[in-house]
Order: structure tokens, then sequence, then C-alpha cells
């Protein structure tokens, strides 16, 4: 009789992977999306060993060990079986293996123009063999872009308002040359108004001089 302790070889998978869609043979993605399905199962049956199981059942696998074990075959072989029937219907249903070989067509297309342009860029690198300085700057650099157009809209907005202001400044200046000008001219016309005044004055006095001069002759006897 077997031991309840015992380890018996890992069932081997009976069913076949699953068949590829007759309209479409998977491509590099669908390939690897069936791949990741596959590995997935297999570890999720290897989780449901006969150890574990037999843990679940003492008294069985201490009596019936050989009953127990063949139950827990049938049980992981149906389970491995749903798994994949589900999921071949779940890929048939959303067109997965279509899809995903469109986007391999559309992703070599791309790079297959980009070759043919020779545009000469360097390939994008993967975030995770970028070093410290290349992702700091990486996520410094849209801040800094922002910064500056910011900045940039600021000084727009100044350069303006200081050539309003040139131009006021401009404006005032010829205003004050202009009012400069025209109190030279008030200024001109009040030194003439006073040389003119002065001329009078002098000419009034010779005039009096005169008359009293001439009073004082008449007034002398015998003239």
């Amino acid at each position: 009789m077997a031991q309840a302790n015992a380890h018996p070889p890992q069932p081997a998978s009976s069913a076949p992977p699953p068949p590829a869609p007759e309209s479409e043979v998977p491509g590099p993605r669908a390939s690897r999306l069936i791949q990741v399905f596959d590995q997935a199962l297999a570890r999720t049956l290897r989780a449901n060993s006969y150890a574990n199981f037999a843990s679940c059942f003492p008294t069985p696998a201490r009596h019936v060990p050989a009953s127990l074990e063949n139950v827990w075959r049938q049980l992981n072989a149906k389970l491995e079986e749903s798994a994949k029937t589900e999921f071949e219907e779940i890929v048939e249903e959303r067109q997965a293996v279509q899809h995903l070989n469109e986007l391999d067509l559309l992703v070599g297309d791309a790079r297959a123009r980009r070759e043919a342009e020779g545009d000469g860029a360097e390939p994008e690198k993967a975030p995770h063999t970028l070093g410290a300085e290349e992702l700091y700057n990486a996520h410094l650099t849209p801040y800094l872009e922002e910064a500056q157009s910011t900045l940039n809209s600021k000084l727009e907005a100044t350069a303006a308002e200081n050539g309003e202001l040139a131009q006021t400044v401009q404006a005032q200046r010829l205003e004050i040359e202009s009012l400069l000008a025209h109190l030279e001219s008030v200024v001109g016309d009040i030194e003439d108004a006073a040389k003119a005044a002065t001329q009078f004055s002098e000419e009034n006095h010779l005039r009096e001089d005169t008359l009293q001069m001439d009073e004082e002759v008449n007034a002398q006897p015998g003239i």
C-alpha cells in the first residue's frame, strides 16, 4: 500500500496545445499570449500537487491512497481541459489572434518605414535600461519646458509693455520740447515788451526834461 506522504510523479498533460485558428496562424504576439497562458496553467497545476491535495483529505489518504490519487489525477485533468477550452473560446470570441497579428503588421510596417526614411533617429530605450540621470531628466524635462514656456510668455508680455512705455515716454518728451519752445517764444515776447517799455520811459523822461528847461527859460526876466 502506498504511503500517504508519497509524492507520485506529476501527471503529464493529456490535452494537446490549443490548435491554431483555421484562418489565422498565431504571430509573435499571439504566440506569446498562448505561451503565457500555458505557463500560468502549468504553475497552477503544479501548485495543486498530490501532497497538497492529500493533506485536505487525511482519512482517504491513509486508507485508500490509490483511489485518492486517481481522483486527484482526474481533477487536474478536468481543470486543465476546462481552462484550455475556456481560453480558446475567449480567444476565438475576441478574435485575439487576428487583432494581435494586425498589430504585428502595423508595428512591422512602422519599423520598415522608419528604416526606409533613414531619419537617423536613435531607437527608443526601454525604461529599465535608463540610468539615474536619464530618468531624472525624463521626469524633469516636461516641467522645465512648461516653466520655460510660461517664462517666455511673461517676457513677451513685458517686452510689449516696455514698447508701449517707450512710445509714451517719447510722446511726452516731444510734448515737453514743444512746451519749452513755446515758453521760449513767450519769454522772447516779454523781453521785447520790457525793452519797449524801457525805451518809452527814457523818451518820456527826455520830453519832461525839455519841457522843464523851456519853462525855466521862459521864467527868466528880459527873455
